[in-house]
């Protein structure tokens, strides 16, 4: 919406006329100063009139004169015949003369009276002029007022509107907040599902095998129980035995005591002894294994009771597992009902919402209208006040004055005493010394009191009397900015545009080729001129066209990919920057994307064409919609000039080369800074992305091409061996490197390894800017002296060379053999 005063300004400015109508009231019974001016006006015409009429009389009796005086001739020559008709004719003509006489007479004296009241006229129109001139003021600013009304009132309707819509929208949001919410919900869960399901399924196998392992030990532990009861019986036989062929043995060995010689006592204690031992030893060897079979036991209920509690482990998990699918599985059913009326909440909401969108639209387009209804009445009423003295317009008297005599030290980067004067709301501000402006009082305001005494512009001539008394009635009326302009516009950009001068048709001397580019086609090759673009047939050289209205210099050229417009970036150094949009086939501006206070030397379109960036001598870098003109992104990151600037193959990214010895690469949405390369250590000349955008291609005064990595800022090889600075390089989709520079050469190098390929040797002075065409396999180069060179590619050879001067002739030939 354009800027427009507050009500609270209006009616400073709508009270001050109402005083001054005030002070003078007009009767109900006289007529206003208009219709005075329009009686007598009348009255002059009607004098003018009777003149008019007077001299149709007059010349009706000349006209008889001259037909008596015939008569008078013929009479005398046959006076013989007709002495009386000869009287006759001679009284009659003595009566038309007489009549003749008084009518030259009346004829004068209508028109010294006609005179006369014109001039009392005139006197009295200039006597109303003044009135005139405060009627239309307090016309003008009712019809202002009523329309501020009418503003206003739009403005309430359209505000509860919105805040209605707000309500609505931020119930949409709601609701599509909630949709995405139970939506990626849902996606988890389902994507929680088949892992859950598979995690159950491999618990359930688990299960299995751990319940085959339980079973397994039980039924080793059977066994081995088993095992150890039959040898704890078969250890108590053996026991038994043992202690009763003990007692045998030891009855026998008392009986052959008491009968030493009985040899059959002793040969049955020495049977019975052995009995007895191997009995013993049966009985030891059954009661180790009743010992091996109780640790077989004692192993196997270990086993037993682990396998139990695997099992028992394993039946839980793989319960929980099923559990965890049943839940996910109901935990899906839920969410699909819950997106389900989400997305119903959605579809409502934005039903709801789309009725009070339109009707806010319209009540937006309405606004809009009555506010330039408004701003374009205000805007009269202003200029009728200049006529008056009520009022000063900024823009046009006193925002030229400070341009000219005051931003070269007081702007963003070199803001003396902290004033930057780059805009209305940053002069109103002041510095460190404070209030500069105090409004409706110019002898104490600290801005007049400084261009008064002469101390400011410091080391310039002072403002003339003229200048100095324009700033001081600004500021005695107000310090009020025009209606319409915004208080934060930079002053180049709302001052009077005036018409470049145009170019010269006959150049004396070549000028620099500072900017060269070929149209998509290949067939047209664009070149700097003095306050003009040259267009050249490119097979030939011959000129084809010349588009004007262009700052001095032109810095920067570039061809919409379709070839149709031309973009220009140029400037007047330390005084205005542009950049215009050109209808290539007929040389018609169709768009003035920008003014600035100093040169822009870069312009380039996005790769669909649809934006361009552009960056100057301001150190902004800055992003337009081509369709409409409006600036989409200011990005203020650099430190100084800006002298290059490249797209990344789909338009998300911006490079940047400065003289601040960096170059940057930018989010070309955003505009936030994104990486900084600073291992050029001089200024930056020269920028481009390569081809599939993984790496940034630079160049400078340091003599080195430098190819490094865009999301690291790492350089990943250089390319040196340049006796001089290189002013600027293009990358081709083949991996070339092209590049130009003081070195009076132009030089190709393989992006890949960095190797030289072709060196362009031919011209005479610095070679500032080289272009190329795939299509044709041509380059282009444009150095100092004036000359543009055309060249093949891929093998060097110069093809043509001419002087791009209109008028000028070259003492050389133009085409290379």
């Amino acid at each position: 919406m354009p800027w427009t005063p507050k009500p609270g300004q209006l009616s400073v400015v709508i009270a001050g006329v109402v005083c001054i109508a005030l002070a003078g009231p007009l009767s109900a019974a006289e007529p206003t100063a208009r219709e005075k001016a329009a009686t007598l006006k009348q009255q002059a015409d009607e004098a003018a009139a009777k003149v008019t009429a007077a001299k149709k009389a007059a010349s009706e009796i000349s006209a008889q004169e001259k037909t008596l005086a015939k008569a008078a001739d013929a009479a005398r020559d046959a006076a013989s015949k007709a002495a009386e008709a000869a009287k006759k004719a001679a009284d009659a003509l003595i009566t038309a003369q007489e009549a003749l006489k008084n009518a030259q007479a009346a004829t004068a004296a209508a028109q010294k009276a006609a005179k006369s009241k014109n001039q009392e006229v005139q006197t009295e129109l200039a006597k109303l002029q003044p009135l005139i001139n405060q009627e239309i003021v307090v016309e003008l600013t009712a019809v202002a007022a009523e329309a501020e009304t009418r503003r206003a009132a739009a403005e309430k309707v359209y505000q509860a509107s919105n805040e209605k819509l707000k309500a609505l929208q931020t119930a949409l949001q709601a609701a599509k907040t909630a949709e995405r919410k139970a939506k990626a919900e849902l996606a988890a869960a389902e994507k929680d599902l088949p892992p859950k399901t598979e995690a159950a399924k491999k618990a359930t196998e688990a299960k299995t095998a751990a319940d085959a392992a339980a079973n397994k030990a039980a039924d080793a532990l059977k066994v081995a129980a088993d095992a150890k009861a039959a040898t704890e019986k078969a250890a108590q036989m053996t026991a038994a035995t043992a202690k009763a062929t003990a007692g045998t043995a030891a009855s026998a060995a008392a009986a052959a005591a008491t009968a030493p010689e009985n040899k059959e006592l002793a040969e049955l204690k020495a049977l019975t002894e052995k009995v007895a031992a191997s009995t013993a030893a049966a009985a030891k060897a059954d009661t180790e294994k009743v010992t091996a079979a109780t640790a077989a036991v004692t192993a196997a209920e270990k086993k037993n009771k682990d396998a139990q509690t695997a099992a028992t482990a394993a039946t839980k998990a793989a319960t929980d597992a099923a559990a965890a699918v049943t839940a996910v599985t109901a935990q899906i059913e839920t969410l699909k009902t819950t997106v389900a009326k989400a997305a119903e909440s959605v579809k409502k909401a934005d039903t709801d919402a789309q009725p009070v969108r339109d009707e806010t639209a319209k009540l937006q387009l309405a606004l809009n209208t009555i506010t330039t209804e408004h701003v374009n009445k205000l805007q009269a009423s202003q200029r009728a006040m200049v006529k008056t003295d009520q009022f000063v317009m900024f823009s046009e008297q006193v925002a030229p004055i400070f341009a000219k005599r005051c931003l070269a030290c007081h702007n963003a980067r070199t803001a003396k005493g902290r004033y930057n004067m780059e805009s209305f709301a940053g002069i109103v501000k002041g510095g460190e010394q404070g209030d500069t402006v105090l409004p409706h009082d110019g002898e104490n305001s600290n801005l007049f009191l400084l261009i008064e005494d002469g101390s400011m512009p410091e080391d310039s001539d002072p403002l003339t009397d003229e200048e100095i008394a324009i700033v001081k009635k600004w500021i005695d009326l107000g310090a009020v900015i025009d209606a319409g302009v915004g208080p934060d516009a930079s002053l180049a950009t709302i001052i009077p545009k005036l018409p470049q001068p145009a170019s010269p048709e006959s150049y004396r001397v070549p000028m620099p080729i500072t900017a060269l580019r070929y149209s998509p086609d290949g067939k047209t090759l664009a070149s700097a001129g003095y306050h003009e673009v040259l267009l050249f047939n490119a097979a030939d050289g011959k000129r084809t066209a010349r588009i004007g209205n262009l700052a001095e210099r032109v810095y920067g050229i570039d061809f919409a990919p379709d070839g149709k417009t031309i973009a220009v970036a140029a400037g007047t150094p330390a005084q205005m920057g542009e950049v215009k949009l050109f209808d290539v086939a007929t040389g018609k501006l169709l768009r003035d994307f920008v003014t600035s206070q100093d040169s822009i030397f870069t312009v380039k379109f996005s790769p669909d064409g649809t934006r361009l960036a552009v960056g100057g001598a301001d150190r902004a870098i800055r992003v337009f919609e081509v369709a409409t003109g409006k600036q989409q992104l200011i990005i203020e990151d650099h430190a100084d000039w800006v002298m290059d600037l490249a797209w990344s193959a789909d338009g998300a990214k911006l490079a940047s080369a400065s003289r601040d010895k960096t170059s940057k690469v930018f989010d070309a949405v955003k505009g936030d800074s994104l990486v900084t390369f600073s291992s050029h250590g001089e200024p930056v000349f020269g920028v481009a992305f390569s081809g599939d955008s993984k790496q940034v291609i630079t160049s400078g005064r340091d003599k080195k091409i430098r190819i490094w990595n865009p999301e690291n800022a790492k350089q990943i090889r250089e390319i040196a061996g340049f006796s001089n600075e290189i002013y600027e390089i293009v990358v081709t989709p083949e991996g070339k490197i092209f590049s130009c520079g003081a070195d009076k050469l132009g030089h190709e190098h393989t992006l890949a390894d960095g190797k030289a390929a072709h060196e362009f040797k031919g011209h005479n002075d610095w070679v500032y800017t080289i272009t190329y065409h795939p299509g044709t396999k041509r380059v282009a180069t444009g150095s100092y002296d004036g000359e543009i060179r055309v060249w093949n590619a891929e093998d060097g050879k110069s093809l043509l060379n001419f002087i791009a001067a209109p008028g000028y002739k070259p003492p050389t030939a133009t085409a290379a053999k």
